[in-house]
C-alpha cells in the first residue's frame, strides 16, 4: 500500500509560478514510476509528467519547457515546478505512483490560473 498526499495548489495569475509537492508513505520501496496527472472540468484526466525510478522524465507537449518534475529518491517525494502558467493549466492535479504493478493516486490539489 502506498499513500500519496499532494500540496501546493492555489490561485495564481497567468504567467506566474506554483510548485506542487507529493509526499509518499507506506511501502515506497516498490515504487517504479511516479507521475503528475491533471483533470480539468468536463475533460478526461491527462498525463502531465512522469519520472521513473531511474530518473527518466517525460512531459506532455503542452507543458514542455514550462514544467519540471523532480523526485527525491530516498523518500520518493515528488515535485512539479510550474512556470509561465496559463489559464488552460487550470485543473485538479493528481500525484500517482506505480507500485508492484498497482496504481495509487492522491486526493488531488486544485490549481487555478486567472487570465
Amino acid at each position: 500500500q502506498v499513500r500519496l498526499v499532494e500540496s501546493g495548489g492555489g490561485l495564481v495569475q497567468a504567467g506566474g509560478s506554483l510548485r506542487l509537492s507529493c509526499a509518499a508513505s507506506g511501502s515506497i520501496f516498490g515504487i517504479s514510476l511516479m507521475a503528475w496527472y491533471r483533470q480539468a472540468p468536463g475533460k478526461q484526466r491527462e498525463m502531465v509528467a512522469t519520472i521513473t525510478i531511474g530518473g527518466i522524465k517525460t512531459y506532455a507537449d503542452s507543458v514542455k519547457g514550462r514544467f519540471t518534475v523532480s523526485r527525491t529518491s530516498a523518500t520518493n517525494a515528488l515535485s512539479l515546478q510550474m512556470n509561465s502558467l496559463k489559464p488552460e493549466d487550470t485543473a485538479v492535479y493528481y500525484c500517482g505512483a506505480k507500485h508492484l504493478g498497482n496504481d495509487y493516486w492522491g486526493q488531488g490539489t486544485q490549481v487555478t490560473v486567472s487570465s
